[in-house]
Parts: structure tokens; C-alpha cells; sequence
């Protein structure tokens, strides 16, 4: 007999009560097609050789299956990288009230672009313009959807066919190689670099500037340092050449702090209200690094660039939605109370929390790291760690921590990946790293409310062999 008669039908496995409740939660279409995927796979196993599973192994396998199928790609993880701004893993988590502002936005109808005053059409940019005019002393704002889509566009707007003066120090490349050359190329402009490397003076921008000259430009080096025999021009000091031939001074900040870092323990990183106040004509910066808010691109400064900037046709396929201004808002206003803003936002939270903190949290969590990896040919013990800020912010400082190092006894190092891998199979995963032949687990990012959860995955950790 053919052992693939013997396989039951589509229907039969449908109407099994083993997958009952997956049909009431996902639909009897979903689990369908996963039957049918199913039994066409063990076709093909038993064809090759392979044994005709049980119906009971079949239900599991299509349990899996859709349950697979159904999770979010989009999932919640434990970020115990290291890097508090993970750029792969979603940069700066939102506080509380920025996600309860995003929560109402997503369910309810908003007054967006409708001036609940008048009656009229309003404009978007109204639901944070004045927070951020306030936080940074610009006479005016506007918000896309990243920074580097905020410095093309202004880009677009003040230079297009036009020279940009830069100096050749600051020609950064970004995350994902995505290089401020080739964003000012796109955008229309053509680059004048001046300088060198180490080394650029007033001079350089004066001898550059010619009838075709749109703007001198500053780009923080947020995601990398020169140290040594380095000169850079004072930002008042270009302020005060673009002015005299009547042109504007831009300035791209990149991670985008609204305060003084240092007053937090951490090193100080340039604000936008700095920009301004030495005499910037428009500044831009990302929403979700320093920030601690979602992702988007600030642009502030002078009203008259503003205004062509907005009216810019780029701008209506750059803008943000209601679920970033409504996170975005609630974020900034947080900033009006800066004595508790290392307590409310998230990011400078995770960013200023204290080593010993670290370490006692360690302390409590070991015993069930230990218990979970008994069995394995390991040693699990607390260590100190360094840190990182992240997302190019800051890039030479780390911040002291703590967290748990795991070693393979004896030349058994293929154990760490087997950890590693299973860590991040957990239903919500650790993602940890490898480093010096050591599995590194940094407690950083591992938020207080969050240990009960943390203990409770360790427990059901499926190391397999």
C-alpha cells in the first residue's frame, strides 16, 4: 500500500478539535493553507525516503505552523546589546506618555490639519511647531519623516543647481551607507569641499564663496571622532561669513539633543538652541537618538526658510503622520520640565542609569541564569561593561555597566551560538552579543518592571543540543 493514502485529507485535520482554537483566532483560511503547506512537505519527506508521520504529528506541525505564520514580524525584544540607541532594533524607546498620545491618535478621528478654533483647514506642523520653537529659540519649524530626509529637502528647497560649502572633515556616511555627498547630489546641489581632513579654517570657506555659493554648511561628526592635531571653525564664525555675503548658515546636528547632556552625567553633545543662538539660519536633527521620540527630522530656524521649505512639492511625500506628531508632541513636552526629564524620557533614563543599579539587578537575576544553564558546559558570573550610546551618537564614549558574561568550559565554544540562538527564540527574544569568546549579556536597557518577564523567559530557555 501506499503509505501517502494514508495520509487524512484537508478536512479531516480542519475539523480536528487539536486546531479548533486556532481557527477561532485566526480564521479557517489560515489554517488551511498551512494544512495544505503541511501535507505537501511530508509528500515530499516520504518520497525521499523519509517516515509518514502520525496524525498527531501533523496537528503539531500545523499548530507550529500557523502559529509562525501569525506572529508579528514587528516584535518586542530585549535589548541587551550594549548600545541603548540601536538603530536595528528601533533606536530610542517612547515613554509612557508619548505612547498613550500615539494610542489615542491611532484610535480616534484628530484635528490634524483642521483649526479646531476657526473652523478651517489647518496645518500639521502646528501640533509641535510651537514646542520646538520654544525648546530651541527658532522663529519657526517643520517635520519629515528622518533627518536625512530633512537635510535633502532643505537642500532641494535653498541649493538646487547651487554650490553647498562644506568642510571636507565633516562628509560623513550614515547608517545603511547612506553618505551626505551623495544626499546633496540627489538632492541637486553640487558640493564644494574645503579643507582637509583634520583641518579646516575661516579662509577656506571665504575663498570658496562665489556668485553660485548657496549656503555654507556644518555637519556635526556625531558618529565619529578626530582627535590630535585638528582645527574646526567656531559656528559664530561662519555665521558671521554667510551673513556677510548674504547667505544662509546651515547646520545638520544629526542626533539632535534638546539639552545639555552634561548636566546628566553624560558628555555634552551640541543642542539646537546652541546652533541658533551662534547664529545658524536653520538646524536640523533626528527625533529619535538623544531625543528619546519617535523617528522623524526636525527643521528649525529662520521663518522666511521655513516657509520656502514647506512649500516645497518634496514636502507633502517627506511629511509624518498623526501617530509621529501625536508621540512627537508628547515627547517635547516632556522638555518643559527638564529636572525630571532624566526620570519621564525613556532614553535618558536608560542613558544616565547608574552602574550600581546595574549590578544589583544583576545580582538578583544570576541565580536564574545560573539555574537555567546547570546542565550546559558554562560559566555564567557578573562583569563589568561599557555601553554605547548608539545611532552614531556620541561615538567615542561609553558608559559604565554591568550585565553577565557567559564562557564555554573547556574548547566547547560552539555552546555560546546554541545560547545565542535560543535566546533569541524566546517568545519575546534576548538579543545579547558575542564578544571575546564570551556570550555578553548588558542589563542596561533592561528596564526595572521588565525583570519579572526577563526571569520568566529564562525559565522556559530551550537550549537545544
Amino acid at each position: 500500500m501506499n503509505p501517502l493514502s494514508q495520509l487524512p485529507s484537508v478536512d479531516r485535520l480542519l475539523s480536528s478539535a487539536a486546531l479548533a482554537s486556532l481557527s477561532d483566532v485566526h480564521g479557517r483560511a489560515v489554517v488551511a493553507d498551512t494544512i495544505r503547506d503541511v501535507l505537501a512537505a511530508t509528500r515530499t519527506a516520504v518520497k525521499d525516503g523519509g517516515t509518514l508521520p502520525n496524525e498527531s504529528a501533523l496537528l503539531e506541525k500545523v499548530g507550529a505552523g500557523v502559529t509562525a505564520k501569525m506572529r508579528p514580524k514587528l516584535r518586542p525584544v530585549f535589548n541587551l546589546t550594549g548600545t541603548v540607541l540601536h538603530t536595528n532594533l528601533g533606536r530610542a524607546p517612547l515613554p509612557e506618555e508619548a505612547v498613550q498620545a500615539l494610542v489615542a491618535a491611532a484610535r480616534s478621528p484628530c484635528a490634524l490639519e483642521y483649526d479646531i478654533e476657526s473652523g478651517g483647514r489647518g496645518d500639521r506642523d502646528n501640533v509641535v511647531d510651537e514646542l520646538l520653537c520654544e525648546l530651541t529659540g527658532a522663529e519657526a519649524a517643520t517635520v519629515v519623516n528622518n533627518n536625512a530626509a530633512a537635510v535633502f529637502l532643505l537642500l532641494n528647497t535653498l541649493a538646487q543647481k547651487k554650490q553647498v560649502i562644506v568642510s571636507r572633515g565633516e562628509l560623513i556616511e550614515i547608517g545603511g551607507a547612506f553618505r551626505v555627498p551623495d544626499i546633496m547630489s540627489r538632492a541637486g546641489a553640487k558640493l564644494v569641499e574645503v579643507g582637509t581632513t583634520n583641518r579646516t579654517h575661516l579662509k577656506d570657506f571665504a575663498e570658496s564663496i562665489n556668485p553660485r555659493t548657496a549656503m555654507l554648511m556644518k555637519v556635526h561628526a556625531s558618529n565619529y571622532a578626530i582627535h590630535g592635531f585638528t582645527h574646526a571653525v567656531p559656528e559664530a564664525e561662519l555665521a558671521a561669513l554667510a551673513h556677510q555675503h548674504d547667505l544662509p548658515f546651515v547646520i545638520d546636528l544629526g542626533s539632535g539633543t534638546l539639552v545639555d547632556l552634561a548636566a546628566y552625567g553624560l558628555p555634552h553633545e551640541p543642542t539646537p538652541r546652541e546652533a541658533i543662538a551662534a547664529g545658524a539660519d536653520l538646524v536640523t536633527f533626528s527625533g529619535d537618538k538623544l531625543l528619546g521620540g519617535p523617528q522623524a527630522g526636525l527643521l528649525v530656524g529662520r521663518k522666511d526658510l521655513i516657509a520656502k521649505i514647506k512649500k516645497n512639492p518634496l514636502k507633502r511625500a517627506l511629511r509624518v503622520g498623526k501617530l509621529t506628531l501625536a508621540a512627537l508632541e508628547a515627547v517635547l513636552a516632556l522638555y518643559r520640565d527638564p529636572d525630571r526629564l532624566h526620570l519621564r524620557v525613556t532614553a535618558v533614563r536608560q542613558l544616565t542609569r547608574p552602574e550600581t543599579d546595574i549590578a544589583a539587578q544583576a545580582a538578583r537575576l544570576l541565580p536564574a541564569l545560573r539555574t537555567t544553564l546547570a546542565a550546559l558546559p558554562v560559566t555564567a558570573e557578573i562583569v563589568a561593561l561599557k555601553s554605547q550610546i548608539g545611532s552614531g551618537s556620541l561615538p567615542v564614549n561609553r558608559l559604565p555597566s554591568a550585565g553577565f558574561a557567559i564562557r564555554p568550559q573547556g574548547r566547547k565554544s560552539g555552546v555560546l551560538n546554541r545560547i545565542e540562538a535560543a535566546l533569541r527564540a524566546l517568545p519575546k527574544p534576548v538579543i545579547g552579543r558575542i564578544e571575546d569568546g564570551a556570550l555578553l549579556l548588558d542589563l542596561r536597557c533592561l528596564q526595572p518592571q521588565e525583570e519579572g518577564e526577563f526571569a520568566a523567559s529564562l525559565a522556559v530557555l530551550d537550549i537545544r543540543a
